[in-house]
């Protein structure tokens, strides 16, 4: 029987490293939504600035927001999304806020020409097919 310790991975909460797809394809958007298995509320953005790859939740942590259509912006050397709906804005590193928001944010890696999102749910560029369970 398992015990209450990390996985493998040495990782909390059962985080791993899910692969995404190929980095050629994956940077030619801004911003890219990608489908968690969990459900509609760990679906995250994948953002693609300046040469590099971000992940953090889709969902603005204020009120839901959808952060992969919000703009997307530098000021003094930090690249920060604004949520679409009130401008609440969030590190793409860091997930902090100018107020005293905080959004979750996942370690992404590139790896053999395919990036990877640390996560604790399959995710997905296609929705999950929902269930017919009855």
């Amino acid at each position: 029987m398992a015990s209450g310790s990390e996985n493998e991975d040495g990782n909390r909460e059962g985080a791993s490293w899910r692969l995404i797809g190929p980095a050629s394809e994956l940077s030619k958007k801004r911003c890219r939504l990608m489908h968690s298995s969990l459900g509609h509320d760990s679906d995250v953005c994948l953002f693609y600035v300046k040469g590099e790859f971000f992940a953090m939740d889709a969902r603005c942590s204020h009120s839901g927001g959808p952060l992969c259509e919000g703009d997307i912006e530098e000021a003094d050397g930090v690249l920060q999304v604004f949520c679409p709906w009130h401008d609440y804005d969030f590190d793409l590193r860091t997930g902090k806020s100018g107020t005293s928001l905080q959004q979750q944010v996942y370690e992404v890696k590139q790896e053999d020409g395919n990036v990877y999102v640390k996560h604790a749910s399959r995710l997905s560029l296609q929705p999950f097919p929902v269930d017919q369970k009855s």
